[in-house]
């Protein structure tokens, strides 16, 4: 692992993140910036945000497969990397049948996909594979960093952890709403989940892998369900759900914060990071 992520990040879409909003997530004490919404492969926001702040990691989570050839992203890795040495981490992943046409031989294309970057010279310890089931969580512990699984609760963690081993980076991703009213912090929660994920095969089948059922996937989601994947309570108790992950073996996990639409997320930021005593 050639970049230090810190305990906790802030995953948000490269869309909501700014160079003023990165500066305060580093200023909290937050120890990484997770890009989500498969940001281009010229990688263009991550340098942004860079260039922006003086310590804080960026990671991608994740660059898409399907849409970004391995081609491409390499020499926007090599030029962040020569500019800002030990910050970036390259996140890829092959996302999900539904969003291409072209959705075959996922595990096959992961490898290939390695492979290039591999012969680009990305190195191993620079990049981490999105990873949920056995197979390519397997395959991140071999050809990355490690995995960084996206909408698990801590019980996936703990399996992850077990066929990952030691020494590999494990980064879970986890929704959190800072609202101590359970039905008003659900109504915000709910949507995040249900749209696109619970439509998608790869995460439904993760769900039920760990146990959960069509009634709680159906209709938006159980209650149960949306308790599971979005931690939601005053400050302490979501910061005491974000460390069950770290419990089950994480090491580092990235919350998503999610809020009413067009909400600022800089009070959120800094209750959580009072919670998690990084300020």
């Amino acid at each position: 692992m050639s970049v230090e992520l810190g305990r906790y990040g802030i995953w948000q879409h490269a869309g909501i993140l700014t160079p003023d909003l990165a500066r305060e997530i580093e200023s909290l004490g937050f120890g990484a910036i997770w890009l989500g919404g498969s940001p281009s492969g010229d990688l263009a926001v991550a340098e942004s945000l860079l260039e922006a702040t003086d310590r804080i990691a960026v990671a991608t989570g994740i660059v898409n497969m399907w849409s970004t050839p391995a081609q491409e992203v390499a020499p926007s890795y090599h030029r962040i990397e020569a500019t800002y040495p030990g910050r970036f981490l390259l996140g890829v992943g092959v996302g999900h049948p539904e969003a291409t046409s072209d959705y075959t031989r996922p595990y096959a294309t992961v490898v290939e996909y390695l492979d290039a970057l591999d012969a680009a010279g990305v190195p191993v310890a620079g990049r981490a594979l999105a990873a949920l089931g056995p197979k390519v969580l397997k395959l991140s512990a071999e050809r990355t960093a490690g995995a960084h699984p996206y909408l698990t609760p801590p019980e996936h963690t703990r399996e992850a952890r077990e066929l990952l081993g030691d020494g590999v980076l494990l980064a879970p991703e986890h929704k959190v709403v800072l609202n101590s009213d359970p039905v008003a912090a659900r109504a915000i929660g709910r949507p995040a989940v249900q749209k696109p994920y619970l439509g998608l095969r790869n995460y439904v089948s993760n769900l039920k892998r760990l146990g959960w059922t069509d009634a709680d996937i159906a209709d938006g989601g159980s209650d149960a369900l949306i308790d599971a994947l979005v931690a939601h309570g005053e400050p302490d108790a979501v910061a005491a759900r974000l460390n069950e992950h770290l419990a089950a073996g994480a090491d580092h996990v990235c919350a998503q914060i999610l809020t009413p639409r067009g909400a600022d997320l800089t009070p959120d930021l800094r209750r959580l990071a009072g919670a998690l005593g990084l300020s």
